[in-house]
């Protein structure tokens, strides 16, 4: 493509946005070379000699949960774990030709790497240079790369020779250097912008087994340019946004915060302060004259251990009813508020303790705006039985297999969530920072 840009800003571009093992620019005249490659070919120190091959790629998910899962797919790949195999033994075998026996050591199986646009899973291979081979031995016997090449070597190599339509030129070689110390590092021309007459040549390739599927292969050639093609467009990088402001909410709202003795309860305050209002914590055992001192426009009842009663939550729900306060309650602060109405608790068969469950929601009231189903996080072993539920409370979200998730009375400004809106299994598409937004702004109207 045409690019008119210099060198050095298409460099700065990618060692900003793009950080890599190998970050290079190379003036050769009429020519640059500008890259960003995360694969070691060679490395050498004093009689060590070592590699990390590169097989297995898959695209970056926008936030830390979605990458988790990105990972655990790329790990899963039955198809990605063989292209590495085949990789890592063929590089066993380049160095057995110059490393002493029994040398030749995986020291890292299938580790990931990450970028800004994807996750690699890469193995680790050391060996000991025999008496009488040096650095330069260990650079030609892996000469190329099994993972620009492919297996085995001579026949894969005139079949590219065959196939391939044009020169690949730098790409799929190395760059580096090499000291007179008997040192030596290089990295592979992979990730590699091609500069010449104000043309820039990005090429990317992926490797091909008996069960690798067209469509995806180049998806995944295509995922691997990419970084690169927006460098030399010099496109704006746009990182995963860790904080989305709010919209309009009310201002000069006070919350009285009902500590529990829980150890989420800062997370959960600090997202009720990003909705701009004033936030008082009390711990759980205060007396009830407070609430007229601080005149809160909300109380909000935190998670905690034990049981509602241990911690007085229905008590606290009472005085707040006596004065027509508006109530919000999470995990044992909606169990407190069902206890207080006259529902019973029941104990799950096992604790769902730090685990997601799909919920199911009736798309209103504190769940407006809201996707349904959304992924919640769950911290509770105690839950409200279905069949007490007064006539004065709606559930209006629950589980797949119907344990109640949220609560909201019919008459009053009073809601519960079971789930923990602050956990990290909430934070996908910012459910939990807007399910509070959605409390504040329309329990303290």
């Amino acid at each position: 493509m045409k690019c008119g840009y210099l060198p050095t800003e298409i460099f700065g571009r990618l060692r900003k946005n793009n950080p890599s093992p190998y970050d290079f620019l190379i003036n050769l005249g009429d020519e640059q070379l500008i890259g960003a490659s995360p694969e070691m070919y060679v490395r050498v120190d004093g009689r060590e000699v070592e590699t990390s091959p590169i097989s297995g790629t898959v695209r970056r998910g926008g936030s830390p949960m979605k990458d988790a899962e990105q990972i655990l797919t790329l790990l899963s790949s039955k198809k990605d774990e063989s292209e590495l195999t085949m990789c890592t033994d063929v590089d066993r075998n380049d160095k057995s030709r110059v490393c002493r026996p029994g040398s030749v050591k995986l020291v890292g199986r299938r580790m990931v790497e990450s970028y800004s646009k994807l996750f690699h899973t890469v193995d680790h291979v050391k060996g000991e240079l025999l008496e009488g081979y040096d650095l330069f031995d260990a650079f030609l016997t892996h000469m190329w790369t099994c993972t620009m090449t492919g297996s085995p070597k001579p026949i894969a190599m005139q079949t590219i020779e065959d196939l391939e339509n044009s020169p690949r030129e730098w790409y799929s070689g190395c760059v580096g250097l090499f000291t007179f110390n008997g040192q030596l590092n290089t990295g592979v021309t992979i990730r590699t912008v091609q500069l010449r007459d104000k043309v820039a040549t990005v090429r990317a390739g992926a490797t091909l087994l008996f069960d690798s599927v067209p469509v995806e292969e180049e998806k995944e050639t295509r995922l691997k340019a990419e970084a690169f093609l927006n460098a030399v467009t010099l496109e704006d990088y746009t990182p995963d946004k860790r904080f989305r402001p709010l919209g309009k909410m009310p201002t000069g709202k006070r919350v009285l915060f009902v500590d529990c003795q829980d150890s989420f309860v800062h997370t959960l305050a600090n997202y009720v302060r990003q909705t701009g209002v004033e936030v008082i914590t009390l711990r759980a055992g205060f007396k009830p004259e407070k609430m007229d001192e601080i005149k809160p426009d909300l109380v909000f009842l935190s998670p905690g251990p034990k049981t509602p009663r241990d911690q007085q939550v229905p008590e606290v729900v009472g005085e707040a009813v006596k004065r027509n306060l508006p109530v919000f309650g999470v995990c044992l602060g909606h169990q407190g508020i069902a206890e207080y109405f006259g529902a019973e608790l029941g104990v799950l068969p096992e604790p769902m303790h730090g685990k997601e469950s799909l919920v199911h929601h009736n798309e209103k009231g504190i769940f407006s705006g809201i996707h349904d189903p959304f992924l919640g996080g769950r911290y509770h072993s105690l839950y409200v039985k279905p069949e007490t539920v007064p006539d004065c409370l709606e559930v209006t979200a629950k589980t797949e297999d119907g344990v109640i998730m949220a609560l909201q009375h019919k008459t009053l400004k009073i809601a519960s969530v079971q789930f923990h809106p602050e956990s990290i299994l909430t934070l996908q598409d910012d459910i939990g920072i807007k399910i509070i937004a959605n409390v504040i702004e329309q329990l303290t109207k």
